[in-house]
């Protein structure tokens, strides 16, 4: 046990990982299912595992480049709750400006006709974001929340 939990330590020191994910990593590992469990129960009544630590990490480090639904898709591939990933994407700041400051970053004008405007829809998809905030960005919706 004490090999496993300097194994999990070292994993943990490096950066937060889910519980899911970090039971993933370990089990080869352990010697039982159940040594695996009481040394995460212990992690986390330690708070050095913590799945809501884990997704408000994630979400802040990428919901600069990606919409909430990739980042909720992510976090439940991980293992996370989606009570926990509701809660860290409603930390992530509204979704219309930060698809806006992609674009521009991209992009920076409206397009000009129907297939530039599919492409630059298609990138916004390909990042996660909604159909709703895609077509709000790309009838420039998203400049006015920037101005203010």
């Amino acid at each position: 046990m004490d090999e496993l939990r300097q194994r999990a330590l070292r994993l943990l020191a490096r950066r937060d990982h889910a519980r899911a994910e970090l039971k993933k990593k370990l089990a080869p590992h352990a010697e039982s299912e159940e040594t695996l469990d009481a040394l995460l129960d212990e992690l986390a009544g330690r708070r050095l595992l913590s799945d809501a630590r884990y997704a408000e990490m994630r979400v802040s480090g990428r919901s600069g480049r990606y919409g909430n639904a990739r980042l909720a898709q992510e976090l439940k591939t991980q293992g996370v709750t989606e009570e926990t990933v509701e809660a860290a994407l409603a930390g992530a700041g509204d979704e219309v400006a930060r698809a806006y400051a992609i674009w521009r970053r991209k992009f920076g004008t409206l397009a000009a006709d129907a297939a530039e405007r599919a492409r630059q829809a298609r990138y916004l998809g390909n990042r996660g974001f909604s159909g709703d905030t895609i077509r709000r960005v790309l009838r420039g919706e998203g400049n006015e929340q920037e101005e203010e």
